[in-house]
């Protein structure tokens, strides 16, 4: 999976860029200052940066300065600076795009993925979706709750993946089915409440008890999986 490290001092635009990009479907590494910026990209060696150039330890222009004698990993500057000797000078470094405070986190990803698709292909193209505790890999099989693995069934993945895809939405046992099984495949209700008592009690039992609602007389959806 895409990882991308998030170098800035202020914790709040920190937790901003980590939720948009992690519901883009990147994995997010994060540094609170130059110096750890640097030993995580040297170790992580992830797929992009963005990093601030305002930050203690080491501004974020010698941190692209270093990285710039051994490797080409993609670099988006933050800055809240409007002067445009900062931007000259982190391009000039070798930075691959600018984007000034305060920024939009969509405008933002969108300079992610633009900046990732001239970089050359990633790692994986395939998304993991996350919700709360609950992450789910569909193309590997995998479910996870606070990163301990789940294991399910074919049809408790599909009927997870399904509820994950729009999680606000509510899903009625017919429409379930359909997606499940395709149309025109009669799946008795008792099937779809055995698929589902199983679902919750495996999920619970991980300790994500929230994982599904259901909306008495309308269907199913995503709770908020916040966990235990």
């Amino acid at each position: 999976m895409t990882q991308i490290l998030v170098a800035d001092d202020d914790a709040q635009i920190r937790d901003i860029l980590r939720i948009a990009l992690t519901r883009a479907g990147y994995t997010v590494a994060e540094a609170a200052d130059g110096r750890t910026a640097l030993e995580a990209a040297q170790s992580l060696c992830p797929d992009m940066i963005v990093l601030d150039i305002g930050m203690p330890e080491m501004d974020g222009l010698s941190v692209c300065r270093e990285l710039r004698k051994s490797s080409d990993v993609p670099i988006i500057f933050l800055t809240a600076h409007a002067d445009e000797v900062d931007r000259i000078v982190g391009l000039e470094l070798g930075a691959d795009d600018y984007v000034p405070k305060p920024f939009s986190p969509r405008e933002l990803t969108a300079r992610v993925r633009a900046v990732l698709k001239r970089s050359g292909p990633v790692k994986s193209e395939h998304v993991v979706m996350r919700r709360g505790v609950l992450s789910l890999d569909p193309d590997r099989h995998q479910c996870h709750v606070n990163d301990a693995p789940v294991t399910l069934t074919a049809r408790e993945m599909e009927l997870v993946a399904q509820l994950m895809r729009r999680p606000d939405h509510v899903m009625s046992r017919p429409q379930l089915v359909d997606a499940i099984y395709g149309t025109n495949i009669h799946v008795s209700d008792r099937t779809m409440d055995s698929h589902l008592r199983n679902l919750r009690a495996k999920l619970s039992a991980a300790g994500c008890g929230d994982a599904i609602e259901t909306v008495h007389g309308v269907g199913i959806r995503m709770g908020q999986c916040r966990g235990v």
